[in-house]
């Protein structure tokens, strides 16, 4: 995989083992040996800002009557045109009017301002609903097909394990998704159409023979779409590969000189390749059709490209593009970035899955929190997982994980990559050459590559019941995974919640990788036994919280068989330490009528803690759903307090932490002293310890910072100044030696030159 996949791997050709040898480690080789190595590429965060946001306005702004409106054609959609009026109200220079998005919703774009500049000026008008940087996103029965089997020749494509993903999971591919099982009862129907939002296809490829709709061209930039235009009806792939010389200079500086990726072709391949066709691979659902949507092109795309895309996948209307004739039932996004969730994003996916399509997106490959759009509410977001059913090193996680599911590992430290994910590619470099497949030496690795496995699991859903709902299926398809492997079973340490340091292997947990591992068969069992019973969906208001605060769950959206009503909700507590504040007892809720579909929890400790719900309807049938909550520890909070309130130059007045608190059941484990301020005012006596001695030398203010660490490892800090007033005089009697002028001097100045101690404050 290269730059537009997720984990911008770069394919590598590696020394090749004999038969003999290859077929022997795969025997031998230990679950969890060294991996190869695949360097990484520097990706579309590389481009430089060239100050571009997505502006929505309020319903009724003022500014949309005022702005220069489209004229509404066929495929030219009324919209705003507002540059010129916010120009001049908010004193923006040369801002301009990019694409319309919709009747309220534009680009803007301003050489005199960054993008996060730009849109912080423009959400703060009055009629602007929000603005955000329109950033750029990269790419992330048994058939007869022969490359489907296990236990294949070395020299056939050089696989040792086939499409092992697919097969009956068991000892040696844990995580396999069990896809003969969904086989047997739909390989899906030809009126379920998913989407695909990549970088285009390669449409004469073999297997996707009868199986692609007209699709689209998203990519609205000439030079990222390099097809020698921008937007038009042709989805297929020319190529995204960038050049050493483009690497080092121009519109693609930085992005990582790269060959051909072809991915969009692979993440198709996976969701739907055509199967018992005696040729190449089978798809996870066979007879379904794809709609393939190219967002990506050189160095990546741009969010508003993407959002059109999925926005008009489901069937909406966008600005510029005729109407899609063929709304698709689930969208596939193997694409994505690190930051946080865009209030455009949330807007789309909101659209999106009001109009009945379910959104999968793969997690991302750094091994760190999950990127954008994964980590936004209301998609399906996929962790990546080894063929042992640990988490994939390379994968996101993080509490926003809904399900894991394979993304392929070599386990071998060079030569044949054994558990690559074979799929559909070409060989060209630059431009398309041969049609062919990944194999264990253009190996293809990473989330891009798990998220279609569970699109593909989703259509076979639809398929067999096209009343589901996207949280419904999203609920189904946790609630029917397998659970992961132990860290004693995988002799790996338990993964963690994401951190800036990257993870590797590890033993996932449901609040780092999700519900479990993926096993198509259940969850398309499930669908089809959800016409008789019904179907719990919890709606978390967060999925992570700190300790002390509440997170509301809701069971909206729970679906029940024709002619049935909710009879009881029982919300409980199975893992973890929190309380569900209207509970009986310490763990359990339960409502008997539809006014208690929701909870609120209190997170009592770090940790990750499981809230499961059970729903009965009026016929007796009843059926349960999970979530996991990643309740983090709170920072301690550092105090400072002095002996005494209105100090003097000469005195030493004690500082300490006593007042600093650790949450839960934490402690604080040390106390770090530093003078930050009024070095010449005054001395501080000790760095550490819960007390210091602020010694007062000058008149003036002086500022001392107390940092604390509690046994989390978490730190709290805070400041206190303290003003040293002059030295009040000494009161003296009659005449005598030592009331003369010279013994007060001489009294004074031994004064000053000793600490003194006064009253407590």
């Amino acid at each position: 995989m290269n730059h537009t996949g997720w984990t911008n791997w770069t394919h590598k050709a590696w020394l090749a083992c004999s038969a003999a040898v290859l077929l022997a480690a795969v025997a031998t080789l230990p679950a969890r040996a060294a991996e190869q190595g695949v360097p990484r590429g520097v990706g579309a965060a590389a481009l430089a800002d060239t100050g571009r946001v997505i502006v929505k306005f309020k319903s009724g702004a003022s500014v949309l009557a005022r702005s220069g409106i489209l004229s509404a054609s066929a495929t030219a959609k009324a919209g705003p045109q507002a540059a010129s009026t916010l120009a001049t109200r908010l004193g923006i220079a040369s801002l301009a009017d990019g694409r319309v998005m919709s009747e309220r919703m534009q680009i803007m774009t301003s050489s005199a301002l960054g993008s996060a500049a730009l849109a912080a000026r423009l959400a703060a008008d009055s009629e602007v609903e929000w603005a955000v940087v329109d950033g750029r996103r990269s790419a992330l029965a048994a058939p007869n097909d022969p490359l489907y089997p296990s236990g294949l020749p070395a020299n056939v494509n050089s696989l040792a394990a086939g499409q092992w993903y697919l097969h009956a999971p068991d000892s040696s591919v844990k995580s396999a998704v069990n896809a003969e099982n969904a086989w047997a009862l739909t390989q899906g129907s030809s009126s379920v159409v998913v989407a695909v939002l990549d970088t285009g296809v390669r449409p004469d490829h073999p297997d996707f023979a009868g199986k692609l709709l007209s699709g689209y061209d998203f990519v609205s930039d000439a030079a990222t779409g390099n097809d020698g235009d921008g937007r038009d009806s042709d989805p297929s792939d020319p190529g995204d590969w960038i050049t050493s010389a483009e690497d080092a200079s121009g519109t693609f500086k930085g992005c990582g000189a790269e060959t051909s990726s072809w991915h969009g072709t692979q993440t198709a391949g996976l969701i739907g390749a055509a199967t018992n066709n005696s040729t190449g691979m089978a798809g996870m659902a066979p007879n379904v059709l794809l709609l393939p949507l190219r967002v990506l092109g050189k160095c990546g795309g741009y969010d508003s490209d993407i959002i059109d895309a999925m926005r008009w996948a489901a069937g909406i209307s966008v600005s510029g593009v005729a109407d899609n004739t063929h709304p698709a039932k689930v969208i596939n996004m193997s694409l994505g970035s690190s930051g946080s969730c865009t209030a455009a994003y949330e807007d789309a996916i909101a659209d999106v899955t009001a109009k009945g399509a379910t959104i999968v997106v793969a997690a991302g490959n750094d091994g760190l929190a999950v990127g954008t759009p994964a980590n936004c509410a209301g998609v399906i977001a996929v962790a990546g997982l080894r063929h042992a059913g640990t988490k994939s090193g390379f994968s996101d996680l993080g509490p926003e994980v809904s399900i894991a599911a394979p993304a392929g590992n070599c386990v071998n430290a060079s030569g044949a990559c054994l558990y690559s994910m074979l799929s559909t590619t070409n060989s060209g470099t630059q431009g398309p050459g041969t049609n062919t497949y990944s194999d264990a030496y253009n190996y293809a690795l990473g989330t891009s590559f798990s998220a279609p496995l569970v699109a593909g699991t989703a259509a076979l859903m639809v398929s067999i019941n096209p009343s589901l709902t996207p949280a419904a299926i999203r609920s189904l398809i946790r609630s029917s995974a397998r659970t992961f492997p132990t860290a004693t079973e995988s002799g790996v340490a338990a993964c963690t919640q994401p951190t800036s340091t990257e993870q590797t292997e590890c033993a996932c947990t449901t609040g780092t990788c999700g519900a479990g591992m993926l096993d198509a068969g259940a969850a398309v069992l499930a669908a089809q036994n959800a016409s008789s019973r019904p179907v719990p969906v919890v709606l978390p208001s967060e999925v992570s919280a700190a300790m002390g605060s509440t997170v509301t769950l809701t069971a909206n959206g729970t679906l029940v068989p024709a002619g049935r009503s909710i009879a009881s909700y029982l919300w409980q507590v199975t893992d973890g330490s929190a309380s569900i504040a209207s509970a009986t007892g310490r763990a359990r809720a339960q409502a008997t009528t539809s006014t208690n579909a929701s909870v609120t929890l209190t997170a009592l400790d770090e940790g990750e803690t499981t809230v499961q719900l059970t729903v009965t309807d009026s016929s007796g049938a009843s059926a349960s759903a999970a979530q996991t909550l990643a309740v983090s520890a709170v920072a301690p909070t550092a105090a400072i307090a002095a002996d005494i309130s209105s100090p003097e130059v000469g005195d030493a007045v004690t500082l300490n932490g006593v007042g600093s608190t650790a949450a839960g059941n934490a402690t604080i484990v040390s106390y770090a002293w530093s003078l930050v301020g009024g070095s010449t005012i005054a001395t501080l006596q000790g760095s550490t310890g819960l007390q210091v001695d602020l010694q007062g030398n000058a008149v003036g203010s002086a500022t001392v910072q107390l940092t604390v660490t509690d046994s989390n490892g978490l730190t709290g800090t805070t400041t206190r100044t303290v003003t040293f007033a002059k030295a009040s005089s000494s009161g003296g009697g009659g005449g005598g030696a030592a009331g003369s002028p010279i013994w007060a001097a001489l009294l004074l100045l031994i004064g000053l030159g000793l600490p003194r101690r006064r009253t407590r404050g």
